[in-house]
């Protein structure tokens, strides 16, 4: 069915169901849920007990009574559960992984991560390249970062780059830094750090540049990446994932997502594909801009990563570090090239969605957007940042309130990376990270994701709703939101960050079918449960594309 049909569907549905109750006949359906909570995120957060699904589209939601009205293949008792719209991570990035590719994340100690690498090695032989993703040093044993000598231990024989979750800085051994001619007299890159510790040597740890590195990495074959990049599109069904924003493409990358969707589109979640800053010739090129595609797989904004992160850390802030006197992170762009990148961007008529994490680089960002929609004005631009860590002066808020630029927020972050806030940020700068509350107050649009920190939106919503690090401690109360709007920002705003919020995000009729059944109603529970909720089914299109296999 065409998108623009879906509305038409809703009323044809409507007249239909006045005829057929005088005939005393039920309405045909493919799908019912009944006897549980359906969160349809509407205007008014409305709940209904029953919702009625039919040739991929919400046909009715109400009370009971619709089961005297419709008969479906399918009727499926909800049990008390909670029905929300399918979740939308507006941040994230999925690809496929090589053989060579060791996965770290939750591994929980240095000595694991040397057994991983061990383990590589008798898989692929020594001489190999060995790469890997997702460690983190708040999730380690050791309390600490892998380094140069922890790798060596394990691989003398192999080069080996780790990248730390997040994916802004990276740990290499010896091998592979002699490899790659790096050494304790190598200048610094631009916009990164190469470490030395406290004897001067290379610690192995380089930042936003790890690519000094890893340029030296064999390419994995297409075959290889795109069935681990399938099953990991399959895999975000089980965390209720059902439509994604990819942060970030070349115009040769989104034609491997065009490959893909073409052959399994049905079977997984809907996706909208950044496309990295190649310079206007380039784009022209490609051929397509933002909003082209179809409700499976679509264009989005333009990616531009504006400075680093706190991973690094390497945020570009307007003052210094904790413990520092003159470092403020880094630009990834020069500020002259950013501004007329956003210039082009803009008149070209594509939607901007920038990474700015510092309090200088989103006011930087933020003055450069103003300053090139004055000189093109755009009614419905939608332009946004991705991040938004460091809350910006109010001067800034206020511009972004003015001009319709909006933010794709993070909360989990706040959980996740708390140990790299306390170590770096102090203060207002460390109470308010991540900020959602404040934001919103001063009218900034919000949609909520994740950039794999980790990919489960039940961390999100628990971070947006309760502002708790890992730790337990709570960071900026006032910035706390309710579960309802924890739940819009993660459904229905993420739907209006990509044009499509009269498609889908909310379960009124007419929309796309795309929901999620959660094992408890998180409306009604301690947040401090919302953890330990389950996924129990997650339909996309009107499909059932995943049920937990215990679920009751």
């Amino acid at each position: 069915m065409q998108i623009g049909r879906l509305h038409a569907f809703a009323m044809v549905t409507t007249a239909a169901l006045s005829g057929c109750a005088q005939a005393d006949e039920r309405i045909s359906a493919d799908l019912i849920l009944t006897g549980g909570t359906v969160a349809i995120v509407d205007q008014d957060f409305s709940l209904a007990e029953t919702i009625v699904i039919a040739d991929g589209v919400v046909a009715a939601v109400g009370n009971a009574s619709l089961l005297d009205e419709y008969a479906a293949a399918r009727t499926i008792d909800l049990r008390g559960r909670l029905v929300v719209p399918g979740f939308n991570d507006t941040h994230t990035h999925i690809r496929g992984r090589a053989f060579r590719h060791i996965e770290l994340g939750g591994v929980e100690s240095i000595a694991a991560i040397q057994g991983l690498i061990r383990e590589k090695i008798d898989a692929l032989g020594e001489g190999e390249w060995i790469t890997g993703y997702g460690w983190s040093e708040d999730e380690l044993a050791e309390g600490r970062r892998p380094l140069r000598a922890d790798l060596d231990e394990a691989a003398p024989n192999n080069p080996v780059i780790l990248s730390r979750a997040g994916g802004h800085s990276a740990v290499a051994n010896s091998l592979a830094l002699e490899l790659a001619e790096v050494d304790e007299s190598t200048p610094q890159p631009e916009g990164g750090v190469i470490e030395t510790g406290p004897d001067g040597r290379l610690n192995g740890v380089i930042r936003e540049r790890q690519g000094i590195v890893s340029r030296l990495v064999p390419n994995a074959t297409p075959d290889e990446l795109r069935a681990s990049h399938v099953d990991m599109l399959r895999n975000q069904l089980a965390l209720g994932i059902t439509s994604l924003i990819q942060a970030g493409e070349t115009p040769a990358g989104y034609e491997r997502w065009e490959d893909i969707y073409g052959e399994y589109g049905d079977e997984l979640p809907r996706s909208t594909v950044q496309i990295r800053w190649v310079g206007p010739e380039r784009l022209e090129r490609f051929g397509l801009k933002t909003g082209d595609g179809d409700h499976r797989l679509r264009v989005g904004a333009i990616k531009v990563l504006v400075d680093g992160g706190f991973t690094g850390p390497a945020a570009y802030t307007i003052e210094p570090y904790k413990g520092e006197t003159e470092y403020r992170g880094l630009l990834n762009v020069p500020e002259d090239e950013l501004r007329e990148i956003i210039l082009q961007g803009n008149e070209l008529g594509w939607q901007l969605g920038f990474h700015a994490i510092g309090d200088a680089a989103i006011q930087l960002t933020v003055d450069a957007f103003v300053d090139a929609l004055e000189e093109d004005p755009r009614s419905d631009h939608r332009h946004y940042l991705n991040h938004f860590t460091v809350t910006p002066p109010v001067t800034t808020l206020e511009l972004m309130a003015e001009h319709g630029i909006a933010i794709a927020q993070q909360p989990n972050f706040t959980w996740t990376l708390e140990g790299r806030y306390v170590e770096n940020l102090e203060g207002t700068r460390l109470a308010h990270n991540n900020p959602v509350r404040v934001p919103m107050d001063h009218g900034i649009f919000m949609a909520l994701g994740s950039d794999i920190l980790p990919i489960d939106p039940r961390v999100g919503l628990y971070a947006a709703v309760t502002r708790k690090g890992m730790s337990g401690e709570v960071y900026g109360p006032e910035e706390r939101i309710s579960i309802e709007e924890a739940i819009r920002g993660y459904t229905a705003n993420g739907a209006w960050l990509t044009f499509e919020e009269d498609e889908k995000g909310s379960l009124e009729p007419g929309m796309l079918a795309d929901l999620v059944v959660l094992s408890e109603n998180i409306l009604e529970t301690d947040p401090e449960a919302i953890l330990d909720v389950e996924v129990d089914m997650t339909v996309v299109n009107g499909v059932i594309l995943y049920e937990r296999p215990d679920a009751r």
